[in-house]
């Protein structure tokens, strides 16, 4: 940065002088009256004024000398006419020798006095600009005393000329700095020119100041380094600035807290040292607020802001000054630990470094303070409390890693594992972890090239009416057929799909792709009413703002009949309060399709919201239907449901229907349709399709009794 000159003058009447340290090393000036300084225009004035004089000397000792010679013939009392007028001859030209050197006498002296109005000229401008110069302009002789102070030093600093020039010019230098500014103003008197420094000087008022410094040598006649010229510029605005930059940079700006980028170089740095010191271990805890989202959503953003401020301020108070190795601290034990040691990586999301550990169990017993610190007491937000709790990972630095940042992914893994455990606990990083999330990382990469390369298909199975055992429709469930592995459970890839939101592109392919089916065999076997597909829609596609779209998308490319489709949402998804469930309830119904409660009694269900649902079907979940025919309270809980549907004007099916004494008790009970391996397993649509040709699921009568022979039971299969 260069040192510019801000002046409060008009500009009118001071010149702008970009660079006074510049100028100085140019010219060599120096404010005037400082002692024992010479500028170069002064030396030039000497050194006319000597010759002048000299000059002057000289031209009066030859006329004298001239005069002499001709007055000393007349004492001889000559008086030829001829010999007078050679004395006249002479006398004449005497004096316009005379006349010639009393012009150049006046040339000079007019030169000499041009030379002083200018140089009066430019003291006067630099007399001004020094005076209001927001730079601060010293000179400081060969002993270090300060002979000149600009007025700018009173303005910044607070202290008067007198004062500075009674002190020396290392006084009110920070202790610190007072050797490299002493190496700074040697080193400039050696080459000549100084280098631009920072260096900090202390106020009057006892504050410490960050100026910018430049020397510039003035010589004496004899070219000797003499005074030393300093520009100083207060840069104390501009270095808070930078440093508040720097700190926006490598921290969070809602809590202050360390971000990711400064946490993962604190995280590097102790990392590298437990690589060369293995008796040094440490660990990283990964801390998540439980249920976060709830703050958000009941609360507002703004409330939810407070509620992470302090939380971050509960987590920094639980870890004190040298408490690292995670004992309970004692009574009075100091003040609480850098900020450092904690961070903000986003979100609900906070690290914690604990260094100095000994084993596994400190980092442990710090989780469990932490987590004792956040439910002590509630937060206050607002008029409302609340109480928080967290679920915290913990990843130890024994673990062979060949880069930090995987102690950190470690720490995330235990901490959703501690979520899948029940939340509010800690969990610490194992190899199985690893192994299982690179499984599921390579299993979500593989799931979305199958969706790309085509590698789904669609297995239905059927629903049958109990009445006369005929197939009524066929649930539409999709399939992942690998190439060299075969078919993929899918229990193995929806939850992944699910979490990884690829369901959404997926069940967008399925619906087309079994609308497409479905309006074929409709054609080719038509009934009254038409055969029916049902169709799955999870918690992610509900929430999906594109669901209705694809819907009709879906409908309008096949020329199904909206009719026709029945699609199936799971109880705890259907129940959920709110406005946005129940609308897109009644979007759906609005196309003309019908709804089904899949998995009904698992739940939570209101019988106040199930009234007012716009459903058609209860689908009775497999855990109930199972061993009814020998299991009382599961007959009890199957014909509580039945009794209930049917008083609500609702249908009801029964899922995981598997032998024929289940089928039995349904019909007994009034259960319309049953759906299960006792008809089915999923099957292609080339097995439907011949299903649907042989009636193969329609072997009894229409008797109350079943007495068709099942087909052979496999394992159970789930969706």
């Amino acid at each position: 940065m260069s040192t510019s000159v801000r002046n409060s003058a008009p500009s009118s009447e001071i010149p702008v002088i970009k660079n006074i340290s510049s100028f100085i090393r140019q010219t060599s000036w120096v404010p005037p009256d400082v002692p024992g300084t010479t500028s170069p225009p002064m030396k030039q004035i000497e050194r006319r004024e000597w010759w002048l004089w000299s000059s002057v000397v000289i031209v009066t000792l030859l006329l004298t000398a001239g005069i002499a010679s001709l007055a000393l013939p007349l004492l001889h009392s000559e008086t030829d006419s001829s010999y007078r007028e050679n004395i006249r001859q002479s006398l004449r030209g005497l004096l316009g020798l005379v006349l010639l050197f009393d012009i150049y006498s006046v040339y000079q002296q007019f030169r000499i006095h041009r030379i002083r109005r200018q140089l009066m000229s430019r003291d006067d401008m630099f007399r001004v600009i020094s005076e209001n110069a927001a730079d601060m302009i010293a000179v400081v002789d060969a002993n270090g005393k300060r002979i000149y102070n600009s007025p700018a030093y009173e303005r910044l600093l607070g202290y008067t000329p007198e004062e500075l020039r009674t002190t020396p010019a290392l006084e009110q230098v920070h202790p610190d700095d007072r050797a490299r500014v002493a190496h700074a103003a040697e080193q400039a008197r050696k080459s000549g020119r100084g280098e631009r420094i920072e260096y900090r000087i202390r106020h009057k008022d006892g504050s410490w100041r960050v100026l910018e410094s430049t020397a510039s040598v003035v010589r004496d006649a004899s070219g000797k380094s003499n005074n030393l010229v300093i520009v100083n510029r207060d840069i104390t605005d501009r270095k808070r600035a930078e440093e508040r930059l720097q700190h926006n940079a490598f921290h969070d700006a809602l809590t202050d807290l360390p971000n990711r980028a400064l946490f993962l170089d604190r995280l590097e740095r102790a990392f590298s040292r437990a690589k060369r010191h293995p008796e040094y271990k440490f660990a990283v805890l990964f801390v998540d607020i439980d249920d976060f989202k709830k703050f958000n959503d009941s609360l507002g953003h703004a409330a939810g802001d407070d509620v992470l401020v302090q939380i971050a301020q509960r987590l920094m108070s639980s870890l004190r000054k040298n408490d690292t190795v995670s004992r309970q601290p004692h009574e009075g034990e100091g003040p609480p630990a850098s900020h450092d040691s904690v961070a903000r990586l986003g979100g609900d999301e906070f690290t914690i470094l604990i260094e100095d550990i000994h084993d596994a169990s400190d980092p442990i017993r710090v989780a469990t303070r932490i987590q004792k610190v956040l439910a002590a007491t509630p937060l206050s937000i607002g008029e409302q409390e609340i109480f928080a709790s967290a679920s915290v990972g913990i990843a130890l630095s024994t673990s062979p890693h060949e880069r930090a940042a995987d102690l950190l992914r470690d720490a995330d893994l235990a901490m959703y594992r501690a979520k899948d455990l029940g939340k509010s606990r800690c969990e610490v990083f194992d190899t199985a972890m690893h192994a299982n999330a690179v499984k599921r990382l390579q299993l979500e990469t593989d799931l979305r090239k199958a969706i790309e390369h085509g590698e789904l298909c669609v297995h239905y199975q059927p629903i049958v009416r109990l009445s006369d055992m005929k197939i009524v429709g066929f649930e539409a469930l999709v399939r992942w057929q690998r190439p060299h592995v075969g078919l993929i459970p899918p229990a193995e890839f929806i939850v992944v799909a699910e979490e990884s939101g690829l369901i959404v592109p997926m069940n967008r392919w399925l619906r087309l792709e079994a609308c497409q089916k479905m309006q074929l065999w409709q054609a080719e076997f038509p009934c009254n009413p038409p055969l029916t597909l049902s169709l799955n829609v999870t918690a992610k596609e509900f929430a999906h703002p594109g669901l209705i779209n694809d819907i009709v998308q879906a409908l309008e490319q096949t020329g199904l009949e909206p009719s026709s489709l029945q699609f199936e949402i799971v109880e705890t998804v259907a129940m959920r309060d709110g406005e946005k469930p129940e609308g897109v309830l009644r979007q759906v119904t609005a196309l003309g399709a019908r709804l089904s409660i899949d998995d009904f009694g698992t739940g939570y269900s209101s019988l106040s919201r199930l009234r007012h649902l716009p459903a058609d079907t209860l689908k009775i979940d497999r855990a109930f239907i199972s061993r009814m025919d020998i299991d009382g309270d599961n007959r009890a809980v199957v014909r509580t449901i039945v009794s209930l549907a049917h008083n609500l004007g609702l249908m009801v099916v029964a899922e995981g229907t598997e032998t024929l004494e289940e089928v039995n008790e349904l019909l007994a009970i009034d259960c319309e349709y049953a759906q299960g391996y006792f008809f089915s397993r999923p099957v292609d649509g080339e097995t439907a399709l011949q299903m649907l040709r042989t009636g193969l699921c329609n072997q009894g009568s229409s008797s109350r009794v079943a007495t068709a022979k099942p087909l052979p039971l496999p394992v159970r299969n789930p969706r």
